[in-house]
């Protein structure tokens, strides 16, 4: 195995478009792991750790750049109100060590449907910029992902940054795990209110091929939002709606029995995660005032 460890971006992409089997390398978190079990023998290894760009992010008026390689730490301690989603997902991330060193290129890269970054980045509408040294493009989260542990990337592609719009509503993330820390999701979802365009966006992680959106289920909450006069009026959600807005959710899972947990536990956990950040999120809406009359409330 050779290691490759450019000191530039600029090196970095040379060094891949003439090794277009190598494999990145920054955090690790899930690479080594391969490597040390013997699940993997890439030919090349691509080191980042020398790329400091990787590692800044950018608050712009309304899109935060966010490089590659930022560790999950620096998200949850200077991103929280931009990127809320985000910020607690990273939380539940593994240990403090690889919360440190770990970021959502990686997560990007693996395109595990187990990624905890994932249901975030959907529920945000993220967008990925991805470079060569042919030239750089935008790739919607939406088309990123391509199958299991499979995504958008040509050969001689590296993720340099992931645009992530500002919140402009409240957004919340849950994991279920077989216990608190250091532990690969049996599902995970994440839900974000888009009240400037009066629309929801989900995301769902370890119960399907790969990350998705609970596209029904959010059709179905724009409609009884709008057509309730919700946004308006702030008033509080129906058990109804909620009830619905889960069982979709649910019902757009498509998982499978696996040592972590069987596939009706994860569709019946992703429904019970919808309807709770769905009441979770609403109240909080609610609470800023964004509603007009807050009818209803306590």
């Amino acid at each position: 195995m050779d290691f490759l460890r450019p000191a530039s971006w600029e090196e970095a992409l040379a060094a891949k478009a003439e090794f277009p089997t190598a494999v990145p390398i920054a955090g690790g978190t899930d690479v080594m792991v391969e490597i040390n079990f013997d699940h993997r023998r890439p030919e090349y290894l691509l080191d980042l750790n020398r790329i400091g760009l990787l590692r800044e992010w950018e608050v712009g008026e309304d899109v935060v750049r966010l490089g590659a390689s930022v560790p999950y730490t620096q998200i949850m301690e200077n991103l929280r109100t931009e990127l809320p989603g985000l910020a607690l997902a990273s939380r539940t991330v593994a240990s403090p060590q690889i919360r440190n060193r770990g970021g959502v290129g990686g997560n990007l890269g693996c395109a595990s449907p187990a990624g905890d970054s994932h249901p975030a980045l959907l529920a945000a509408g993220a967008e990925v910029e991805v470079e060569s040294v042919r030239g750089s493009r935008l790739i919607p989260i939406d088309e990123f992902y391509t199958g299991v542990k499979r995504n958008a990337l040509a050969a001689d592609e590296l993720i340099k940054t992931v645009h992530v719009k500002k919140a402009d509503g409240p957004q919340q993330y849950s994991k279920v795990g077989s216990r608190n820390a250091m532990v690969i999701a049996v599902c995970a979802f994440g839900l974000a209110l888009h009240p400037e365009t009066r629309t929801v966006r989900t995301g769902i992680g370890s119960a399907a091929p790969t990350p998705i959106r609970a596209k029904v289920a959010e059709e179905f909450l724009n409609a009884a939002l709008e057509e309730g006069g919700f946004w308006e009026s702030g008033k509080v959600i129906t058990p109804s709606i909620a009830k619905q807005f889960g069982d979709l959710a649910s019902g757009a899972a498509n998982p499978i029995d696996d040592v972590r947990g069987t596939a009706k536990y994860r569709r019946h956990a992703v429904g019970i995660m919808a309807r709770r950040q769905l009441v979770w999120t609403w109240e909080q809406y609610r609470g800023t005032g964004n509603g007009r009359s807050l009818e209803g409330a306590a």
